[in-house]
């Protein structure tokens, strides 16, 4: 029995001298937060907001007032060109075009006796059986006679077309957005065409119109690739083209920005009008280089010089890429300065264009403290930190 309560003070003494021998023995060393060195394309990119539209929508209004008897689309219908829309009650119309028929069918009656008279009086004139005023005032009366006939043919095809016009007409084949009037409704085209429809004339190819800062728009130019998400997809991209950088700029609260519209194709038809498109616009590409992770740029044991060496910040639009950088690999427990040359960023990655790094090399992003439990007496010293 004593010898077995020896034996238990002898191991927990044991126990006891390695806790709080233990935090000693690991002082200065440190586990380092590595990253693999990777090969492939670091893409620079300008990122935009946008809302996706038809290329074309056409607004369908009513050249007349009138009441809307009848309607012959829907939203979302489609049309072909020349379809009849819309109906509006033509009854006022075609008692204006009678009225219109019975003044030219009277300006005709007296068209005829003007010229009866203006022949006799010619002929007595020339006979010398009439005066000479008399024939040049039946002339006259002939002139005013064609004349009304004229105006009252030109009132008769007014009154036609605007006949016409009761009957609203799709101009293009497309498909209706939006349908602004309902039977019964009244529309008055006194001073500017009602908006009835708007039709969209192909979904197929859409387009988005983005807002981007003065910063960015100069490395921006038309033909470049683009890719975005939609909120109604959230895990699928769409792809597109730089279509135009109009120059209309808008300046809102002193910022200064430039519409720049994406062309988008549509062939499924996934893509609504209206939808928020979150767009990445490709200005600038390196392929095939070696990449790292931009922590590892930002990295510096304790003592080195941190003089210059500000990397992984995100490069503006058009900005050259810096060079001559220095990073860490891990080599077996030992950090290993190495110098490289740099190319593009992306945010997270930078492109490595020259050095001596080989693609899985482990380069150091940071560090994390060795896990020991703290103890009194032992205070635990850090490794390499992160700036």
């Amino acid at each position: 029995m004593r010898r077995s309560l020896v034996f238990l003070a002898v191991v927990l003494a044991a126990v006891v001298g390695a806790y709080f021998l233990w935090p000693a023995s690991k002082a200065g060393q440190a586990s380092y937060r590595t990253e693999p060195v990777t090969a492939g394309t670091v893409a620079q990119t300008i990122s935009a907001n946008g809302t996706l539209k038809p290329v074309k929508v056409v607004n369908v209004g009513a050249q007349i007032s009138g009441r809307i008897s009848a309607l012959h689309a829907d939203f979302n219908d489609s049309v072909t060109e020349g379809q009849v829309l819309a109906e509006l009650d033509d009854s006022l119309l075609k008692a204006q075009l009678a009225q219109s028929e019975a003044q030219l069918a009277s300006a005709e009656a007296q068209l005829k006796l003007a010229q009866v008279n203006d022949a006799r009086a010619k002929s007595l004139a020339s006979r010398g059986a009439g005066a000479k005023a008399d024939a040049d005032t039946a002339a006259a009366n002939l002139g005013i006679a064609e004349a009304a006939v004229g105006a009252a043919r030109a009132r008769v095809d007014i009154d036609r077309v605007n006949l016409s016009y009761a009957v609203i007409k799709s101009p293009v084949s497309g498909v209706v957005m939006s349908r602004d009037v309902d039977v019964g409704q009244t529309v008055a085209a006194s001073l500017s065409a009602p908006q009835i429809f708007s039709i969209a004339q192909d979904l197929s190819k859409m387009q988005i119109d983005t807002t981007v800062a003065e910063a960015d728009v100069g490395a921006i130019k038309a033909g470049m690739a683009a890719t975005f998400r939609v909120d109604a997809f959230p895990g699928r991209s769409f792809s597109g083209s730089v279509k135009q950088v109009r120059l209309n700029a808008t300046t809102e609260s002193n910022v200064v920005s430039y519409n720049v519209v994406i062309e988008v194709e549509n062939a499924d038809l996934v893509l609504l009008p209206g939808m928020t498109a979150y767009v990445q616009i490709t200005v600038a590409t390196q392929e095939n280089v070696l990449r790292i992770a931009n922590a590892a740029l930002r990295f510096k044991p304790d003592g080195a010089s941190a003089g210059g060496e500000s990397g992984g910040r995100r490069q503006k639009a058009g900005e050259s890429a810096s060079s001559g950088r220095t990073i860490y690999v891990l080599d077996g427990a030992t950090p290993r300065a190495v110098r490289v040359e740099t190319g593009l960023s992306d945010g997270k990655l930078t492109a490595v264009t020259g050095g001596d790094l080989k693609e899985n090399d482990q380069v150091i992003i940071g560090t994390a403290a060795a896990d020991a439990p703290a103890a009194t007496g032992g205070a635990m010293r850090t490794g390499p930190r992160m700036f």
